[in-house]
């Protein structure tokens, strides 16, 4: 991943750690990414969320579309990425409390 870490990606991350309205993010998010995109991406957030409530990959393919291979994924970041999903969901768990 240290490939990954440029001074683009870093300014997006910093850019998007800045914003401090979700309309704000979802303007940006909207204007650099594809409807298939946000709507992927937004799909692999709460496969998260599913699976770190426990839910099997059946259910997670019957409540979110997602394929078995993308669940895996995301469950491969959730028990060896970077954390990231993990802060995420923590945040989400903030908003609903």
């Amino acid at each position: 991943m240290s490939d990954l870490r440029t001074p683009e990606v870093d300014n997006l991350a910093y850019a998007l750690a800045k914003i401090d309205d979700p309309d704000t993010v979802f303007a940006l998010l909207e204007d650099m990414c594809t409807i298939r995109e946000i709507k992927e991406t937004s799909q692999r957030l709460d496969v998260a969320r599913l699976l770190a409530g426990g839910k099997s990959y059946s259910v997670i393919e019957q409540i979110t579309g997602a394929s078995a291979t993308t669940i895996a994924r995301v469950s491969k970041c959730l028990s060896y990425g970077s954390g990231g999903y993990a802060a995420a969901l923590a945040l989400l768990d903030e908003r609903d409390a």
